[in-house]
């Protein structure tokens, strides 16, 4: 198989196939499911598969050990607080200053209908 490599031989850490990966080990997603983060520890293995839609042909997850794996820290009245802000400023029109109740498309820079304005004043 081309990504098996449980010694860590070829890649320098231990590398499994899509869905081969032994117990005890779980991706960032499966931690955070779990209610658990990495906690500092390093990468114990990876997950590597084929894939056409990724550029280089290859994907790679990165495994965490779930036995050093901590709770996820609970939100705080100031984390919340500094979400809301942040949020609040991806949906401030850069143009109009408005909030335009949507999440600013990055490729306009600017709310919809501030975008469009130029094309009906034509």
């Amino acid at each position: 198989m081309r990504f098996y490599d449980p010694k860590g031989l070829r890649c320098g850490i231990p590398t499994y196939p899509f869905r081969l990966a032994p117990d005890g080990l779980a991706t960032r997603r499966q931690l955070r499911a779990r209610g658990l983060r990495p906690g500092g520890q390093e990468v114990a293995a990876q997950v590597l598969w084929r894939s056409r839609r990724y550029r280089g042909g290859v994907r790679v997850a990165y495994l965490y050990r779930l036995d050093l794996a901590l709770p996820v820290r609970p939100m705080t009245l100031a984390r919340w607080t500094a979400l809301e802000k942040a949020n609040a400023a991806r949906r401030t029109c850069s143009h109009c200053g408005r909030d335009a109740g949507y999440v600013i498309p990055a490729s306009l820079g600017m709310c919809v209908a501030c975008a469009d304005a130029p094309v009906l004043a034509a």
